[in-house]
């Protein structure tokens, strides 16, 4: 399969559409895939919880756009922060399993994610509710 700028077109308009204003799509065969690669097409005004991922790492590489990557503590408080642009020659970031983690979309994006483990929705204990 070919990753190419009509795949990335279509997935952009896809994502438009989108209520949640991002659309994915999966390179592994099944949700049971013990790997999840996808491209996940981000549009301005998309919404990421604060979250984590207990047992995985993830590693994300944007091919388009521009995003801020926040890392935080259990405390709520944003202990880093990292933006990924291509054209300004930072290109990726990996994440480690159980580091609180959001994104916050500035052009709209194309990222290519990858977790080491079957999908697995996020559960409550997993999601950092901010008032």
């Amino acid at each position: 399969m070919l990753i190419n700028n009509h795949l990335l077109e279509d997935l952009h308009q896809k994502a438009k559409e989108s209520p949640r204003l991002r659309m994915n799509f999966n390179l592994h065969e099944t949700l049971d895939s013990k790997v999840q690669r996808l491209l996940n097409a981000l549009e301005v005004g998309t919404v990421f919880p604060i979250h984590r991922h207990q047992a995985t790492a993830e590693t994300h590489i944007l091919l388009q756009g521009k995003m801020k990557i926040e890392f935080f503590n259990d405390n709520k408080e944003i202990t880093d922060s990292f933006i990924l642009s291509p054209t300004e020659g930072t290109y990726g970031i990996h994440i480690p399993a159980g580091q609180w983690h959001s994104m916050v979309v500035l052009e709209s994006s194309v990222d290519f994610g990858v977790k080491e483990v079957p999908y697995q929705p996020l559960l409550k204990e997993d999601i950092l509710e901010i008032a």
